[in-house]
């Protein structure tokens, strides 16, 4: 007996909505550098007097190593946080953008925080179309991904985005059609980074216990600490290989926050996370877009760092059993450590090739960053 295929009611086409009135143009205002001209004219100085191009080569190299290593499956990060304003939605850009650029098979960045997102405004959106809820009732397996990207938004190096709404208040993304999504993309996409609610909010709760490798983003204040260290502790209770493929990253959001860098991170440390730095940028703190020829060059290298960490954890499940380089050994999980790939594993992805020397980060203001050839 022949069963009928199930049709999919046509849903209506959404119409694009800018991110921001017309008549908030006038607001912006100019973007500024991340550091300012006595910073970088100090480092110019600093580096002719005692600089060391060997150890700067190679640190940079074993950076790109662990960011470009291959994956056999997609593998999905989230980023949440415990409070708003921690920084989160940057640092899921800045993690977007540096896997967009390193990475020669497709990237993805997802918003799951959906009523007033800033992912879409920092990865350069400057309207929206298709959400996350739209494309869970389209999405078909039948799909390439030249069909999918049509409902994306492209941003720079190469990379695409998935809007969680169009900004509107009360907008909610269940939890259904988040596992529709994460399921139904993960095919298509090497590298996913979803940018989640704040916790404890059920879709962000659930991302946590289902992607390969978590980031988790504190102010840089005793507060913040203090209350990250209450998610780990909550983390950790849920299943014990949580910990150790998180990466918690200190987001400072002022010049001087007064923290004392080193007890906190003991402090955050403890259960086997991983905690890392994100240094006060003016461009950052502007808002806006990110333009990462603006950025402070220890923003870049942070950035690069806390990419390189996270990709470690999703491959690897854990820190301390991945090692990077030409010769590393093939990591748990059907993972790979070293650069070297044996095809284009997803729809429409190149051959990468060997991992490049490239720049601590993307920009325009190194010109041999560019992306391995796609």
């Amino acid at each position: 007996m022949h069963t009928p295929t199930p049709v999919r009611r046509s849903q209506p086409t959404p119409v694009s909505v800018p991110l921001l009135p017309p008549e908030l143009d006038a607001v912006r205002s100019k973007p500024r550098h991340g550091e300012s001209v006595a910073q970088r004219a100090g480092r110019a100085v600093r580096r002719a007097i005692a600089s060391s191009p060997a150890a700067e080569t190679a640190a940079v190299t074993q950076t790109a190593y662990a960011i470009q290593q291959p994956v056999d499956t997609g593998r999905q990060i989230s980023v949440t946080s415990i409070r708003g304003g921690a920084g989160k939605s940057t640092v899921a850009a800045l993690l977007a953008l540096t896997y967009a650029h390193y990475r020669a098979d497709p990237v993805l960045a997802i918003e799951a925080d959906p009523a007033l997102g800033t992912l879409p405004h920092r990865l350069g959106a400057r309207e929206v179309r298709w959400s996350g809820t739209d494309l869970a009732q389209i999405v078909d397996p039948s799909m390439l991904i030249t069909d999918l990207t049509g409902y994306l938004i492209p941003f720079p190096g190469g990379g695409w985005l998935l809007p969680g709404s169009q900004g509107a208040i009360g907008t909610r993304l269940d939890i259904d059609t988040y596992r529709v999504v994460m399921t139904s993309l993960r095919r298509y996409f090497a590298t996913t980074v979803v940018d989640c609610e704040t916790l404890p909010a059920e879709v962000a709760r659930t991302a946590l216990v289902t992607t390969q490798a978590r980031v988790l983003v504190s102010p840089a204040t005793p507060e913040g600490v203090a209350a990250t260290r209450s998610v780990l502790d909550w983390a950790g209770g849920l299943h014990p290989g949580m910990l150790p493929t998180t990466v918690v990253v200190l987001s400072h959001v002022s010049p001087d926050s007064g923290l004392d860098l080193r007890r906190a991170t003991e402090h955050l440390g403890v259960g086997g996370a991983t905690v890392l730095p994100l240094p006060y940028d003016r461009h950052l703190a502007a808002g806006g877009a990110i333009r990462t020829e603006l950025l402070g060059e220890r923003t870049l290298q942070a950035a690069a760092r806390i990419a390189a960490e996270t990709m470690n954890r999703a491959v690897s499940r854990g820190p301390g059993r991945q090692r990077t380089g030409r010769n590393a050994p093939a990591a748990p999980d059907g993972g790979h450590s070293g650069p070297a790939h044996s095809g284009p594993a997803y729809p429409g992805a190149a051959h990468p090739g060997p991992a490049h020397s490239a720049p601590a980060y993307p920009g325009p203001a190194h010109p041999h960053a560019g992306p391995p050839p796609r």
